[in-house]
């Protein structure tokens, strides 16, 4: 059977589009008829934005919107400004990223695209097939961005959360912010029995992304985050402001094993493969990392089903979360007692699945033990 393609890629967004550029600028995949389906390809929004910590200079740097040397944690019971050094957190708008993505994949000849809807996709055992809209579409291997929350939602065993927000890019009148340092996170906020916290990200003094996160169970309305960032912005003293920007989202919080959803010929990649870091939402890093890492195994090996394997981070991740999910108020409390007793070279490098043992020890050693004991046992007898 003659098929239609070597590659399919389902969504043309930040994962979709970084497989297809490693693709595009490796000579071992230069003859590959490549398709990518995605409605909105190439995208032509800032939709979004993306931030992450590692060192100062790095392939990211043109593409870099901001930096920040220092970040600050706060809570009810700390105010603390975290030197970096020698990372910086640094932040892409999205179409920075889309515009150097889609550079690379539109001068390859073999990379087409369909702005269509993608309905189904099936692995037939010797070729996958793509359901479209308006037609079906042959190729060897898929790599499917598409999240399938309801998958997500009625799964019993590993309790979701959902990371959701939305954030305001402001001009003040005045000059307000402090534009060499990022608030990491803001608990001083009420909390109202979920996890929550706002994230300002100053780009001059008086440019800001003012961002309201949740942690939770369920999402709000468009009035809740408004009100809770009318509600801050006010009792930080800025009143004349001009919003210039929105944006907003939701990322999924589980330890749900992703990778059981890979067959031979098709892969989940980006949030819909777990690619974001269920405790945190960082997802930018990951990408990169793990795009970089499949595109070496598709040159090794033919089964997807042997890319994945679970990690000791994903169970930290797991039990945090199951933490969570039953007490969901605990969130500032576990946070501030993390960022309160480890110095921040440690936590980053423990939040970036780069720490040893020892240094997990460290970071656990920090926490009200009896809860997480609890919780340990109850998994370690339901995985």
């Amino acid at each position: 059977m003659k098929l239609d393609y070597d590659y399919i890629i389902c969504g043309g967004g930040a994962s979709g589009l970084s497989i297809a550029s490693g693709l595009s600028q490796d000579s071992y995949f230069l003859n590959k008829k490549i398709l990518i389906i995605d409605p909105e390809f190439p995208k032509k929004a800032d939709d979004r934005t993306w931030c992450f910590w590692e060192n100062e200079k790095s392939q990211w740097d043109d593409l870099t919107f901001h930096k920040w040397e220092k970040v600050i944690f706060k809570s009810k019971e700390i105010d603390k400004v975290i030197s970096l050094n020698p990372l910086r957190y640094k932040m892409l708008k999205s179409m920075s990223y889309y515009n150097k993505g889609n550079e690379i994949v539109l001068k390859n000849s073999n990379i087409k695209s369909l702005k269509e809807k993608v309905i189904d996709v099936k692995d037939n055992g010797n070729y996958c097939e793509v359901i479209t809209e308006n037609g079906h579409y042959s190729s060897t291997k898929v790599f499917n961005s598409i999240l399938n929350w309801k998958l997500l939602k009625d799964n019993k065993k590993y309790p979701l959360l959902i990371q959701h927000f939305e954030g305001w890019f402001i001009k003040t009148e005045e000059d307000i912010f402090n534009e060499k340092e990022a608030t990491f996170m803001d608990f001083s906020i009420e909390q109202n029995s979920n996890t929550r916290f706002m994230y300002v990200l100053p780009f001059s003094k008086r440019e800001a992304l003012v961002e309201y996160t949740l942690f939770s169970k369920d999402i709000l309305d468009k009035k809740g985050y408004k009100s809770a960032i009318v509600d801050y912005l006010k009792k930080a003293g800025i009143k004349n402001y001009t919003v210039t920007n929105k944006e907003s989202g939701k990322i999924p919080m589980t330890g749900f094993p992703f990778h059981k959803q890979n067959s031979k010929n098709i892969i989940y990649i980006g949030s819909a493969g777990g690619w974001s870091k269920p405790s945190t939402g960082y997802t930018f890093k990951n990408i990169e990392r793990k795009s970089k890492t499949l595109l070496k195994f598709l040159k090794k090996q033919d089964n997807f089903k042997k890319y994945s394997r679970r990690t000791r981070f994903w169970f930290y991740d797991l039990i945090f979360l199951d933490v969570l999910y039953q007490n969901n108020h605990l969130g500032r409390k576990l946070f501030t007692e993390m960022f309160k007793n480890n110095p921040p070279e440690l936590i980053f490098k423990f939040l970036d699945e780069k720490s040893n043992f020892i240094d997990e020890l460290k970071i656990m050693s920090s926490f009200s033990t009896s809860i997480f004991i609890k919780t340990i046992l109850k998994r370690i007898f339901n995985l």
